[in-house]
C-alpha cells in the first residue's frame, strides 16, 4: 500500500509541474488534457490516475485511442477503449491509421509515426494542448540503452525528457507532450493495477523478441537485474546527466550561432576558429533549428571539412534529408534549391498602374515603387514586357556614373551566389534588359522626377 501511495504522489507532483507549463493564464473555460490511451496496462494506469486529479482540478479529460489495424485483437482493443472510457465518463476518441510498413523505417517506427500523427490530429480536433503518455522508467531505461547500443551522442543518452514539443511527430508546435509516469517504475503501476482490479489488454507483439525493446525487457533485464538491482535508477540518473550536459551544449550552440551568423546563413571563417567538436555541435544546432532532420556523426564531418576546407573558389553542395548545405565564398547557407534550371521559360505582361504583379510561376512578386528618378511612367504604360530566369549573359547599366557591366560581374559584387542566380527574374523591354532582380534597373530607359522603381519579393519557399 505504501508503494502504491508513492507512485500515485509522485505522478501527482509531476502532473502538477506539467500543468504549470501549459495552463499559466486563467481560460474562460475548463482546460482539456488527453491521455493516448492503448487498452495496455500502463495507459489504463496513466487514464485513472489523471481522472482522479483532472476531476480536483476541473480539468477536462479525454481519452485518445489509435488503432493500427496491425494486431488481429485490434478491433477488440478498441472496444475496450471505448467502453471503459465511458464506464469512468471519460470523453473518448479513435483514429484508424493505415501502417507504411514498406517504407524502409521498420514497422515499430511506421507504426510510431502513424501514431503521434492521429494523436496530433485528435489534439486539434478537439482543442487540447496537453498530451499524456504513460512512458515510464522502464521505458526510459530500454531508450537510453537502445540509443548506446546504436551509438549516439549526448543527445540520444538524454532518453525521453518529462515535457516537450513535438512538432515533427504530432504536427503542431503548440501541443505539448508530457509523461507524468517517467520516474516510475512498471512494476509501480503493475501493483496499481492489481490494488484497483483495472482491466486491461495484453498486447501479444509483447512477447515477440524480434523487436528490440522486447529483446532487452524479456532477456536481457533478467539478467541485469540479478547482479545490478538498482539499475533503473542507475540509468534513468545517467539520462538526466545526459540531459543537463545536453542543455549545456544548446546554450553554447546559441551563442556560437550568434557570433557566427552572417547574412542569413554561417560565416565559414568564423566557424574554423572553433574546435571540430564545437563547430559539429553548431552545425547540428543549427541544422535542428531549420528543421533538417538530424545527420549522422560520419556525415557531419565529412560535411564540415567539404564546408571549410575546399578553396575559396569551390563550388561546394552537401545534400541531406532534401536540403543542401553550399558555401560561397565564406558564407554557408542552407537551400532547398535544386541545379536544375526552373520550369519556366517565359511570361509576357503589361504595366497599367498596379502597385504590384504576382508572378506564382517564378515565386515572387514584383513591386511598383514611386521614385525621384525612376522610371517613366507613361513610357512603361507603353511597354509590352516580358519576365524570364536568368539563363547567362546578359548586360546591365545600374548607375549613370559607372559603365554597363555583365550580370555575372553584377552578380558577384553583391556576393549572389550561382545556384541562387537561376531562380532570379529577369525584366525585358523586347531584346533590351531592364530589370534584373537581386541587381535593379537599367538607367538607360526613359526616366521621370516622379517615376517608378521595379522590385522583386521572392516568396518564401
Amino acid at each position: 500500500m505504501q508503494q502504491i501511495d508513492s507512485v500515485t504522489a509522485a505522478f501527482e507532483r509531476a502532473l502538477e509541474r506539467i500543468l504549470a507549463r501549459v495552463f499559466v493564464c486563467p481560460s474562460d473555460s475548463a482546460p482539456s488534457i488527453a491521455v493516448a490511451y492503448s487498452g495496455g496496462l500502463d495507459s489504463s494506469v496513466l487514464l485513472h490516475l489523471a481522472r482522479e486529479c483532472a476531476a480536483q482540478r476541473g480539468i477536462r479529460l479525454l481519452a485518445f485511442h489509435v488503432h493500427h489495424g496491425i494486431s488481429p485483437n485490434a478491433d477488440d482493443w478498441l472496444t475496450h477503449c471505448r467502453r471503459e472510457s465511458e464506464r469512468l465518463g471519460i470523453g473518448f476518441d479513435a483514429r484508424r491509421v493505415q501502417v507504411a510498413v514498406d517504407d524502409g523505417r521498420g514497422l515499430e517506427a511506421a507504426a510510431r509515426s502513424a501514431r503521434y500523427a492521429a494523436l496530433g490530429e485528435m489534439c486539434r480536433q478537439h482543442r487540447v494542448e496537453l498530451l499524456l503518455t504513460a512512458h515510464h522508467q522502464d521505458d526510459q531505461t530500454e531508450t537510453v540503452l537502445l540509443q548506446m547500443l546504436r551509438g549516439a551522442g549526448m543527445a540520444g543518452l538524454s532518453g525521453m525528457a518529462e515535457t516537450g514539443k513535438a512538432p515533427d511527430l504530432l504536427g503542431d508546435e503548440q501541443i505539448l507532450l508530457a509523461r507524468p509516469l517517467l520516474d516510475t517504475p512498471r512494476i509501480g503501476l503493475r501493483d496499481i493495477a492489481a490494488a484497483r482490479g483495472l482491466a486491461h489488454v495484453e498486447d501479444e507483439s509483447n512477447a515477440d523478441i524480434h523487436h528490440p525493446r522486447n529483446a532487452l525487457r524479456n532477456m536481457i533485464w533478467p539478467l541485469l537485474h540479478a547482479h545490478f538491482p538498482a539499475f533503473r535508477d542507475c540509468i534513468a540518473r545517467s539520462a538526466q546527466h545526459a540531459q543537463a550536459a545536453q542543455r549545456l551544449l544548446d546554450e553554447l550552440a546559441v551563442q556560437d550561432l550568434a557570433a557566427c551568423a552572417k547574412a542569413g546563413g554561417l560565416d565559414a571563417e568564423r566557424i574554423r576558429g572553433l574546435s571540430s567538436e564545437r563547430s559539429d555541435n553548431l552545425l547540428r544546432h543549427w541544422l535542428a533549428v531549420n528543421g533538417v532532420r538530424m545527420p549522422s556523426s560520419a556525415w557531419l564531418r565529412e560535411a564540415r571539412s567539404q564546408l571549410l576546407d575546399a578553396r575559396d573558389d569551390a563550388q561546394v553542395c552537401v545534400s541531406q534529408d532534401g536540403w543542401q548545405l553550399r558555401r560561397y565564398r565564406s558564407r554557408i547557407v542552407l537551400t532547398t534549391i535544386d541545379d536544375g534550371a526552373p520550369e519556366v521559360a517565359s511570361a509576357g505582361f503589361r504595366w497599367v498602374g498596379e502597385g504590384s504583379i504576382r508572378f506564382a510561376a517564378f515565386g515572387g512578386t514584383l513591386h511598383f515603387d514611386l521614385a525621384d528618378d525612376g522610371l517613366d511612367p507613361d513610357w512603361l504604360r507603353g511597354q509590352s514586357l516580358r519576365m524570364e530566369h536568368h539563363h547567362g549573359g546578359g548586360r546591365l547599366k545600374p548607375a549613370p556614373n559607372r559603365p554597363g557591366a555583365g550580370l555575372k560581374k553584377l552578380y558577384q559584387e553583391r556576393s549572389i551566389p550561382a545556384w541562387e542566380r537561376k531562380r532570379l527574374p529577369l525584366v525585358w523591354v523586347g531584346e533590351k534588359l531592364l530589370f534584373a532582380a537581386g541587381i535593379g534597373q537599367d538607367c538607360r530607359f526613359p526616366a521621370a522626377r516622379q517615376g517608378i522603381s521595379l522590385r522583386w519579393e521572392q516568396h518564401a519557399t
